[in-house]
């Protein structure tokens, strides 16, 4: 077993304190690649990746009218991860979609990324969808389901330390 990857889950962590240090092109488009490789629901892929850049002043407007906290002014580029629920699998039996999660998996194939290339991040879902949808001009299809800041961690900024449950607490094996 890989060891390295145990490393990096372990890495990851939820910052918000950012660097005014931009993040290189090939960094964003590999943190983006590991998103287009995350599987879906019957491969449905039903998600759609907005990236707002510094120089974006609406996109950045938008982000912080719809998450009002300071903190994340400091980040200088936010992935906005949507789903486009007439392209996800729903499951049949009972009608629920998977956009949810496919678009999570994607989320933290990207936050992974992102740690591995020395990046920090930051998984966000407590904002107003809508007021976000509406001042990014989404279409009705298109659904935003999270925000990912993105970028150099600050200098001196803490790494939380991660409090986990042991496995025999979460795990039932039958």
């Amino acid at each position: 077993m890989d060891k390295d990857f145990l490393g990096l889950a372990a890495a990851r962590y939820s910052c918000r304190s950012y660097s005014s240090r931009q993040p290189e092109a090939e960094k964003i488009d590999y943190i983006l690649e590991a998103a287009r490789l995350a599987p879906s629901a019957c491969n449905r892929q039903p998600w759609r990746f907005i990236v707002i850049g510094s120089e974006d002043e609406e996109g950045r407007n938008a982000i912080l009218k719809s998450y009002n906290r300071e903190w994340i002014a400091s980040a200088p580029v936010y992935i906005v991860i949507c789903g486009v629920p007439s392209e996800g699998w729903v499951r049949a039996c009972d009608n629920h979609s998977h956009i949810d999660v496919d678009t999570s998996i994607a989320t933290e194939h990207m936050c992974l990324a992102a740690t591995d290339c020395g990046l920090a991040t930051c998984w966000i879902c407590n904002f107003d969808p809508k007021t976000l949808a509406e001042d990014l001009h989404l279409s009705d299809d298109i659904v935003p389901i999270a925000i990912l800041p993105v970028g150099y961690a600050a200098e001196g900024s803490p790494v939380p330390t991660k409090q986990r449950r042991k496995l025999d607490e979460i795990v039932i094996r039958r």
